[in-house]
């Protein structure tokens, strides 16, 4: 069942409930016309039954898609950049908050902004044949479009010609992206303009920006490189997925106001895990109240090693997880989950989870910069088809209130560049070394996006 079939079904439980309610009030107008005789006929009382069945099936109708929607539909939970993280007192809405944070927030001595590598602009369901999308990626606009031959292709929005967002109103006319302005088209695969209805000749320099591009695991990501370097790696590509072993089960989408660096390095500050991840899921996200002691009878406990790969791979790092459950301190193995996080460059995290009972999956952990120090964070999720959904929707949930409470760090904090560390804490420093690699020499800093956007 999908969701235009979801949908039709609450339309019709809609229709339902107000036939009953209509049949309801005809047959009490007609019970009050007959007050005077001495019995109720039959027909009076038809009105009420067909209400009450009318009002039965419409109630069942909202409930079995309710129920439906929780075990089998795919989880869709997508947050505003105010909706997580932010503190609103004082009578103050939370984009106010939001606003103010963002405003006073000292931000510190900062990496180069955008990181050469990979990054997702779109999962692939959500992008149809012949269909267009605006994104918003490294600070740039684009049109990621899907050809009429299948193929998903991203080029720069924007038109030479005179400046139409090809993405707003743009046509898809086989593998060329139509503008909306004067039908320009270009190529999709080198941005070529192919056809100018009005001109005899197509200049051979017009053409837009195409960026190299590929479909792998659900998801359409781009390559960026602030040098215009082609790709230096490929995204791993999961057989399960690619086999149908693995199904979509849902996903999560928040930003964050943080360099973008701040995202993976928590992979390495093992410490914070202890601190910050122990109170149960029931202790919610809002870090002035993890810690109370009403919850304090279920705890996580986390045991994880972080190491950067070699060559060929040296792009690549592995954090080893193994998670526990205590509840009123005594251990439940039965709930105990290993994971595998492997990041892929800047912005990709496959985080592999296997468990004796509830079967394996993944957790695709995707940052996208949009703005020097906005990050959209997506996590994608897909599981064995032949487990209940509601398995990988409740991790899917217990991965994201874990994530949220980071949220809440760094959408407050500010990058220190030099940090203050002790021994323990080694695989902090060991990570922005290994970071750096997707770092050039004329890679944007935060200074030159301020000379050139209003940010």
């Amino acid at each position: 069942m999908d969701s235009q079939s979801l949908c039709t079904g609450k339309a019709a439980a809609v229709i339902a409930l107000g036939a009953g309610a209509s049949f309801f009030l005809r047959g009490g107008k007609d019970s009050l016309d007959r007050a005077g005789d001495e019995s109720l006929l039959l027909g009076d009382t038809s009105y009420l039954t067909w209400a009450a069945l009318c009002i039965i099936a419409g109630v069942s109708l909202l409930v079995f898609g309710w129920l439906y929607k929780l075990f089998f539909s795919p989880l869709v939970l997508l947050k505003a950049p105010d909706d997580v993280g932010y503190i609103a007192e004082d009578g103050r809405s939370r984009a106010r908050a939001a606003n103010e944070v963002r405003r006073r927030r000292k931000v510190g001595e900062l990496p180069p902004v955008y990181p050469n590598g990979w990054f997702r602009v779109l999962d692939s369901h959500l992008l149809e044949r012949g269909e267009v999308r605006s994104v918003t990626v490294v600070g740039e606009q684009v049109a990621v479009f899907r050809g009429q031959d299948g193929k998903a292709y991203v080029l720069d929005a924007y038109c030479p010609h005179l400046g139409a967002n090809l993405a707003v109103g743009g046509r898809v006319v086989g593998s060329c992206l139509e503008c909306p302005f004067h039908g320009w088209q270009f190529e999709g695969n080198n941005g070529k303009c192919v056809k100018i209805p009005y001109a005899e000749k197509v200049p051979e320099f017009a053409k837009v920006r195409s960026w190299p591009s590929c479909e792998v695991n659900g998801q359409i990501l781009v390559w960026f490189h602030c040098d215009g370097e082609e790709p230096q790696w490929t995204v791993p590509e999961l057989q399960e997925i690619t086999k149908g072993e693995w199904v979509y089960r849902g996903r999560t989408e928040h930003f964050i106001n943080a360099h973008i660096q701040e995202i993976p390095e928590n992979a390495a500050d093992i410490a914070h895990l202890g601190h910050l991840h122990t109170p149960g899921l029931v202790s919610g996200v809002d870090l002035r109240y993890t810690n109370s002691k009403i919850w304090e009878f279920i705890r996580h406990d986390w045991k994880a090693q972080w190491e950067p790969e070699s060559e060929p791979n040296k792009h690549c790092s592995k954090m080893l997880l193994k998670h526990a459950i205590t509840v009123f301190g005594r251990h439940c193995s039965l709930l105990d989950v290993n994971v595998v996080a492997r990041q892929v460059g800047p912005g990709l995290v496959f985080l592999l989870f296997e468990h004796s009972f509830l079967g394996r999956g993944v957790i695709l952990h995707c940052v996208t910069p949009v703005e020097p120090l906005l990050q959209c964070v997506s996590h994608i999720t897909f599981y064995q088809s032949n487990i209940p959904p509601i398995v990988p929707k409740f991790i899917l949930i217990a991965e994201c209130t874990q994530f949220e409470r980071d949220v809440m760090i760094w959408n407050n904090k500010k990058y220190i560049s030099k940090p203050l560390l002790v021994k323990e804490d080694s695989a902090i420093q060991k990570h922005r070394r290994w970071y750096s690699q997707f770092y050039s020499e004329n890679s944007p800093r935060l200074q030159y996006q301020r000379d050139t956007l209003d940010f």
